[in-house]
């Protein structure tokens, strides 16, 4: 969430980056400073009264020592009322404390300096477009036709057992997700990161400290009787390993990077954008996460850019990278690039992976310090980024490497599959 500080000491500059997000800030920010003035003063009403019980509880060890016990007895009425007093502003700061924060968890991040206005996906900026396009004949099959006709996957089996949205791979298919995991896995280790294998859900502290909650909590499966939520992507406890957590500066930057099932509820979802692999309620997906300086945190996001392009260039497929405007960004995101591949069959781009740099935003929340070289506590930024999510990538792989004899498998997957082709 936005910090205090930055709100105060740029109040019309975050109420201007919110506005290309759409969001009218001017009222809960308005909100905030307001109960921030009786924080404040509520503070040190509580202040003083412990600065007067110090005085008061030394008033009354002089008196008891010059045996003067009913002066001291006066003293100590006046060190029950004060008491009561102190209680009460106490619980007054807690309850104004709890107003800033439920106000602020509402607030979404400042969109940066570079992030384009617009309301929709249609405003979206084409910065940069590479890979082979597919010539495809005017017979090319859309890949639930194809995965169909190989036996890669059974979408009605995956409807028999859960529904609609989970879908069953089967032999090849399996094997070339499986490749596709590794692939992703072993190229983010030879670019320095960490890989973690993280739970599957997570507690609410969690879902709170990545900005999941409370502004996504419909699209989430929640497990009522242990009030857990199923992971929409391994960003949630990749970065949630730094929550509460002070690092030493010369540690940073940490890279880490987990494969896992996600799982996303897609309440409204409908049409022939969820045919197939299109859209899922449970997908495969390698996730980057960094936490970082905030002065390094623009390189890194360049590199992790470079990182997602590489594995598109290396399977082969025609992409394009796009900033997202401020309506399409999501609400803890200070930038977002998205990458698209295009399906051949169904002559369309689809999204395969969002590269995003938060700034502090999720660091507040969290609590994700470190220690810089004058021993000053700060926020880090934290990044993350799909390398790469699986159904729109193979979805593209299986309509664009169809020939008559079968579909071609990249040659970056047959070590990890054991087959050149499907047939």
């Amino acid at each position: 969430m936005l910090t205090l500080q930055k709100i105060k000491e740029d109040t019309q500059w975050v109420i201007d980056r919110l506005a290309v997000k759409g969001f009218d800030g001017r009222k809960p920010i308005a909100d905030v400073m307001a109960l921030d003035v009786v924080r404040k003063e509520t503070q040190g009403k509580h202040d003083e009264a412990a600065n007067q019980l110090k005085k008061y509880a030394a008033e009354i060890g002089k008196l008891m020592k010059e045996g003067k016990k009913e002066e001291a007895e006066q003293v100590k009425q006046s060190v029950a009322v004060l008491k009561s007093e102190q209680k009460a502003y106490a619980d007054e700061l807690s309850r104004t404390e709890t107003e800033i924060r439920d106000i602020l968890l509402t607030i979404p991040n400042t969109a940066y300096e570079g992030v384009p206005a617009g309301t929709c996906a249609a405003d979206n900026v084409v910065e940069k477009t590479g890979g082979p396009m597919p010539e495809l004949g005017e017979d090319a099959l859309p890949h639930w036709e194809l995965a169909k006709k190989y036996n890669l996957i059974d979408f009605d089996l995956g409807v028999k057992i859960t529904g609609a949205g989970f879908p069953v791979y089967i032999g090849k298919g399996a094997k070339l997700q499986r490749a596709l995991i590794q692939f992703f896995l072993d190229s983010a280790s030879e670019a320095g990161y960490l890989e973690v294998q993280p739970p599957y859900v997570v507690n609410e502290a969690s879902g709170y400290g990545t900005g999941q909650l409370p502004d996504k909590e419909g699209q989430m499966y929640h497990c009522d009787e242990d009030n857990l939520y199923l992971i929409p992507t391994a960003e949630v406890p990749v970065t949630n390993i730094y929550r509460d957590v002070i690092l030493p500066g010369e540690s940073l930057p940490k890279k880490n990077c987990a494969y896992s099932a996600c799982f996303r509820r897609e309440a409204g979802s409908y049409g022939k954008d969820v045919r197939g692999l299109n859209r899922l309620h449970q997908f495969d997906k390698v996730e980057i996460v960094r936490i970082e300086k905030p002065e390094n945190s623009y390189a890194a996001l360049e590199e992790m850019k470079d990182h997602v392009q590489s594995l598109l260039d290396r399977l082969g497929l025609p992409w394009h990278i796009l900033r997202l405007c401020g309506g399409d960004m999501s609400f803890t995101s200070a930038i977002t690039f998205d990458f698209e591949v295009w399906s051949g069959a169904q002559k369309r781009w689809l999204e395969v992976s969002s590269v995003s740099n938060f700034e502090t935003y999720q660091a507040n929340r969290l609590k994700c310090r470190y220690r810089d070289e004058d021993k000053k506590i700060k926020l880090c930024h934290t990044l993350n980024g799909s390398a790469l999510a699986l159904p729109r990538i193979m979805a593209a792989l299986l309509e664009n490497n169809q020939t008559p004899e079968g579909i071609r498998v990249p040659e970056c997957l047959q070590k990890y599959c054991g087959f050149s082709i499907i047939d």
